[in-house]
């Protein structure tokens, strides 16, 4: 990678949250906002436990994250100075997120960050009524239960060392609606349920819960994003145009970047939030204010 690249794909510039002794794990780290957050959290010390499927599910109609790119992102954190264990692991299969923690608690003793953030957003592009029982169930599948699958191995731990955040990438479809993608609403909705319920659940024990709501994450290619094309593609929408035309919706006039994203995580994984828990932050450039 060049040093203009390299650049470009160092997300948090300056100041800021530092993490150095704590380890951080991530799901769906192999591009995308998996690989910004991995990046913004290298930046500010943090050890990285980095995890993605690493190949394609047959159900879901674009590729998903592949090995190569998992040991990309984790050569680029290691460049800043990471120690880093990158594991493929399906968050639909409890026995491998079971077996990723331990090998993660056998590296670093410990896990002091769980950001969630594996997901799929296809298939969708069509009516509640023409959505398949099979479809249905694979996008709660990975979208929702997988963070339960997480959370229910690392929280454990953090309840032991009585410290730790967890962070649900969920989006502004887990608080409006959008026609064509009932599936992805109603797990993106389901998961800040989720992280109500499990704030409550842990805060007496120091565990803070908080979900993510990002809006259109513009395709940046340094992380290899494809979610906004992939969400255009099910909806007819041209490729080559989408990105104007998502920009038309936001109030201010530009599409959200990865950096912005990793910005708000890396706020909600750190001592600077320590009073923030169940809570819900838009990054949207005010979509949902509307």
């Amino acid at each position: 990678m060049n040093e203009e690249a390299d650049a470009e794909v160092s997300t948090v510039e300056g100041g800021g949250t530092l993490l150095d002794g704590k380890t951080v794990m991530i799901t769906g780290a192999a591009r995308g906002l998996g690989r910004a957050c991995a990046i913004a959290f290298a930046d500010r010390g943090g050890d990285l436990v980095l995890l993605d499927v690493g190949d394609g599910i047959p159900e879901v109609p674009y590729p998903l994250g592949t090995s190569g790119q998992l040991a990309h992102t984790a050569a680029l954190c290691e460049e800043r100075g990471a120690a880093v264990l990158a594991l493929e692991a399906d968050v639909r299969d409890g026995q491998a997120v079971a077996t990723a923690t331990q090998r993660a608690l056998d590296r670093f003793g410990t896990v002091d960050v769980l950001i969630n953030n594996a997901g799929i957003a296809a298939p969708s592009g069509k009516p509640v009524y023409e959505i398949t029982e099979d479809e249905w169930s694979l996008m709660l599948d990975i979208d929702l239960s997988g963070a339960w699958r997480m959370t229910k191995v690392v929280a454990p731990v953090m309840i032991g060392q009585r410290s730790g955040s967890i962070v649900n990438v969920s989006s502004t479809a887990g608080l409006v609606g959008y026609r064509h993608f009932a599936g992805y609403v109603a797990a993106k909705h389901g998961l800040i349920g989720l992280t109500k319920a499990a704030a409550l659940d842990y805060a007496p024990h120091g565990v803070r819960v908080n979900a993510l709501c990002p809006g259109s994450v513009r395709d940046d290619p340094v992380v290899e994003g494809r979610m906004l094309s992939e969400i255009a593609r099910s909806l007819d929408v041209s490729v080559d145009d989408h990105e104007k035309i998502f920009v038309q919706a936001q109030p201010m006039n530009a599409l959200i970047e990865p950096s912005d994203v990793a910005g708000a995580a890396l706020w909600l994984a750190g001592d600077d939030s320590p009073q923030v828990t169940g809570s819900v932050i838009t990054v949207d450039g005010g979509f949902t204010a509307r």
